[in-house]
């Protein structure tokens, strides 16, 4: 007999890829304007709203559940390892790239920037997931999420 799990549509459907829609901001930065890469920011904070929201709902319909505490939980881990540090990750790569590739002709340093900041977001996530993981379970959780009772 298989158990059917619930499925998360926040991580396990191809929604969960809005979450990355800053990194891909990030490495077309210097060939669109930068309001698209603002945009691409408002995408991947909405997901991490939408997914904070749904966690902290499912968390109110549970006996003693403590659904401020679940959304303040998925809301900062969510933002540090699906917006901040991918992001800014991703903008240093391009930046080192442009200065490491600065004497090369104008079009040919811009898709090697875009390029190099694509090719990297599939290496940098799991290793950032990893670190936020550790940062929650290690500092976040046990001082900060402690005092939130509800």
């Amino acid at each position: 007999m298989t158990e059917s799990k619930e499925v998360d549509i926040y991580r396990d459907t191809p929604v969960r890829y809005l979450g990355y829609a800053n990194e891909v901001g990030e490495a077309f930065r210097n060939l669109v304007h930068r309001n698209v890469v603002r945009f691409s920011y408002l995408v991947s904070a909405s997901y991490v709203l939408a997914d904070a929201t749904s966690k902290a709902r499912k968390e109110k319909d549970v006996l003693d559940g403590k659904p401020i505490r679940t959304f303040a939980d998925v809301l900062i881990w969510q933002g540090l390892a699906s917006v901040a540090i991918p992001g800014f990750t991703i903008n240093r790569i391009c930046w080192g790239v442009g200065k490491m590739t600065g004497k090369l002709p104008a079009a040919t340093r811009s898709v090697i920037v875009t390029g190099s900041g694509l090719l990297a977001i599939p290496f940098i996530i799991k290793p950032i997931d990893r670190g936020v993981d550790i940062l929650m379970e290690e500092g976040v959780r046990p001082y900060a999420l402690k005092h939130i009772h509800v």
